[in-house]
Formats: structure tokens, C-alpha cells, sequence
């Protein structure tokens, strides 16, 4: 008989075909030194643009993600202005750079909301820079519509706790591993992997799902060999990919953020000639091109990684979006970045409460957000929580497959296709 594992009701664990909106997404981002209107009075006819204001990690740890989420947003506001913007008024677009620092984060915001006077605002890259930004929205009363800030941590902060303006259009972090965790224990025990690692870089979004399907698969009788949090810089990478590759361990789980982490991993591992059965991270190999142009597609083939979002996700609004990125952007289906369908659908729940409420008076949009509304976007549907958690997001695993990107996870729901069990050898 198969485990009976708990239930985690945030997640909605089978697909959901929904009516997306029908406003499309992205465009043009001002550069830095732009300046941007003052809102009009909430309410008022007006024919000046919706200034958004966003603070993306262009530069520095985070770049390959933040540049991702830059074309996102751009997207969708190009194509919100070629349909007449919202309520009849342009959208204008104001991103700074980050650098990846959460103390430039903070400056960031508070120049876009105290000295820029923006309408809205998007969230950055990542939960360690979310939850600085997010506290900054609060003080200014803004609503923080965001798509990669889904760790606890963004949601249990004193601020979020006390005004409840975070609004995560993508999966719950902590949850992302669970369709693995019960595809393992769908195996018969004979198949299942005996051993484990879960090395995790110290990180609120990388740690929360490896340590959750550590306890979860445990409980199945699969047994860690090694678990350690180290520092996320390239420097601290190769110890504990080398104690990986020592303990032999059938089964790597790796908590990672972005494609350096997971690519240093694989090359120690080549190097060690250590290849495990089973290898998921929890962010990088959903990178597209981003991934496979660093790894090379044959060391690729077989990683897995959990995420809400796929180019081949079945639904018109999603696939209208990758082939206006690929004709924007070059490259193909598969290498569009999970970041960008991110990026696109925060536009896409903005919007919506912009025309719901008349208007952008966040204390508005922040009520309308925490109605009970269920939104659609290109990820799949979006309800928000009492903290702003999105409880209706879909959860997937997905696996490179022999140059193709594809949904492996839960099986038997449509569009995915059969797993790897294991995974084949480094070709480099």
C-alpha cells in the first residue's frame, strides 16, 4: 500500500484550464533616470499614464533572473498600450536596478514611491529581496504585486502581518516539491531511491521546499546521507558537492535560487564522476536557454525541477505570450524562462484590479485583491490568501528531456508525458 502522505490544501496539484485574461502582457521600460507623473486623484478622468514602479536585479547574483522578469514586464506592458492601456490610459513603466542587494532594494522603492510618485508597484527577483521591498510598500501604503517572492518568509513579515499588501501571483515556495514526494511514494519500494542528499544554499526561497520533502520523504524510508545549508556564493559551493558525491546518495535535492548554484553542483559531480539516480533543484534548470547554454543539453537531460509554469502549459494566453517573446527575443519555446510567464502575470492580476476598482487607489486594489477573487493568468488561476499567498496555484514537476523541456508531473494530468526514472550519465 502506498504512504498516505498530508494533504497541503494551498496547492491545487492538477491542472487548471482557465479563461485567461484578455489583456496581454508587456513593454518598454523607461530607463532610471525617466521621471513618472503623480497619480491623479483616485477616481478622476484622466488621460496620463499608470506609472509602475519595479526594482529588478539587472546586475550582480540575481542578473540572469532579474533581466528575465525585466523582459517579462516589458512584455506585458506592450501589449497592454497596444490595446489601449488600462481604462483608456498608457502604461509607463520605471525599473531600477538592484544590483541583488537587499539594501538597494529599500533605496530603490522608496525613490519610486517617495520621490517618483508611481502608481503601483511590482515586486523584484527572489524572497530575500521581496521581503525589504515589500516593508517599504507598506510604509507608503502600496499594494506589492509580485511573482517571485514566495518564500514564508515574505509572507510573515511584521509588515505583511499588520497591512497585508503582498500579493504573490505564483506557487507557494514550501509546497513545490510535494507532486515529487508523492510520486515517490507511488513507486513500489524496490524502486524507490534508498539514499538522499539535500544540500541547500542559505536562502529563504531555496531552503523551505528541500526541507519539507526531506522529512516528508524520510518518512518513506528514504534515508538522508547529507543535509547542510551553506553560503550562496560560487566559493562555497564545491565542499558540499564534493560530501554530496562522496555519500553516493541515490537521490540530490538541491535548494538553489539560480543557474550558478545548480551548474557549479553538476560540473563537481562530472568531475567526481558521481552521477545520482535522481537530481531536482529547486530554481535553475526552469531557466531555459539560460540553463542549458551554461550545462549543455546532454548534462541536462534528466533534471528535474518544480514550477507553476511551462512554455508548453495548454492554455491560448500563455502560448499568445511565448510566441510574442520568441519573435521579441529570438531562441525558441522551450528556452523561455519561467520568470518571464512570472513577470507577465503579475501584469496581468495588476491590471485586472486596476479596472475592478476605477482606478489606483492601492488601498482599493489591496481590499479587491483580498475579496476572494480568482483571477486568471497565464500561470493558471490566482486566489489570493488572507497573507496573499496564491492557494490556487497549480504545482508541476518538470524534466529536460532530451533537449526539450517538459511537464513530467503529477502523472496522468494532461500535457504530462513520462518521467525519467533515472537520470542518464554526464555526456561532457
Amino acid at each position: 500500500m502506498m504512504p498516505v502522505l498530508p494533504r497541503f490544501p494551498r496547492n491545487a496539484i492538477a491542472m487548471t484550464v482557465v479563461a485567461m485574461l484578455g489583456l496581454s502582457v508587456l513593454a518598454a521600460c523607461t530607463s532610471a533616470s525617466g521621471s513618472s507623473s503623480s497619480p491623479a486623484p483616485a477616481g478622476s478622468a484622466t488621460t496620463s499614464p499608470i506609472t509602475i514602479g519595479a526594482s529588478l536585479s539587472l546586475t550582480g547574483d540575481f542578473s540572469a533572473d532579474g533581466q528575465a522578469f525585466d523582459k517579462g514586464y516589458q512584455l506585458w506592458a506592450k501589449d497592454v498600450n497596444a490595446h489601449g492601456g488600462i481604462l483608456g490610459r498608457q502604461v509607463k513603466l520605471t525599473i531600477l536596478n538592484d544590483g541583488s542587494s537587499p539594501n538597494q532594494v529599500v533605496t530603490n522603492y522608496q525613490t519610486l514611491f517617495g520621490a517618483r510618485h508611481v502608481d503601483l508597484a511590482f515586486g523584484p527577483f527572489s524572497s530575500l529581496l521581496t521581503s525589504p521591498a515589500s516593508s517599504v510598500a507598506a510604509r507608503y501604503g502600496m499594494a506589492m504585486v509580485e511573482g517571485a517572492g514566495g518564500a514564508p518568509s515574505v509572507f510573515d513579515t511584521p509588515s505583511n502581518q499588520a497591512d497585508h499588501n503582498v500579493f504573490d501571483v505564483s506557487l507557494p515556495i514550501a509546497d513545490e516539491m510535494v507532486p515529487f514526494v508523492h510520486w515517490i511514494a507511488s513507486l513500489p519500494p524496490s524502486e524507490r531511491p534508498k539514499t538522499a542528499a539535500f544540500p541547500m544554499a542559505q536562502d529563504p526561497f531555496a531552503d523551505p521546499p528541500v526541507q519539507l520533502a526531506q522529512v516528508l520523504l524520510k518518512n518513506l524510508g528514504v534515508q538522508p546521507v547529507f543535509s547542510a545549508v551553506f553560503p550562496e556564493e560560487v566559493a562555497a559551493y564545491k565542499g558540499p558537492a564534493d560530501q554530496v558525491a562522496a555519500s553516493g546518495a541515490q537521490l540530490v535535492m538541491l535548494g538553489s535560487t539560480d543557474v550558478p548554484t545548480v551548474s557549479a553542483f553538476m560540473r563537481e559531480f562530472e568531475l567526481q564522476h558521481y552521477t545520482p539516480k535522481m537530481f531536482i533543484a529547486a530554481a535553475g534548470p526552469d531557466q531555459g536557454s539560460a540553463f542549458t547554454s551554461v550545462v549543455g543539453l546532454g548534462n541536462a537531460n534528466g533534471m528535474m525541477v518544480p514550477n507553476g509554469w511551462y512554455p508548453g502549459y495548454s492554455d491560448p494566453t500563455s502560448q499568445q505570450m511565448v510566441q510574442e517573446y520568441v519573435a521579441r527575443y529570438g531562441g525558441t519555446a522551450s528556452s523561455v524562462n519561467a520568470d518571464v510567464a512570472e513577470a507577465y502575470s503579475v501584469g496581468q492580476v495588476a491590471a485586472k484590479a486596476v479596472t475592478a476598482t476605477g482606478g489606483t487607489d492601492n488601498a482599493k486594489i489591496i481590499s479587491y485583491l483580498h475579496s476572494g477573487i480568482t483571477l486568471s493568468t497565464v500561470q493558471g488561476p490566482v486566489k489570493f490568501d488572507a497573507l496573499g499567498e496564491n492557494g490556487a496555484a497549480a504545482s508541476f514537476i518538470f524534466q529536460w528531456q532530451k533537449g526539450a523541456f517538459m511537464q513530467v508531473l503529477p502523472a496522468g494530468t494532461p500535457g504530462s508525458v513520462s518521467i525519467f526514472a533515472t537520470k542518464p550519465a554526464w555526456t561532457g
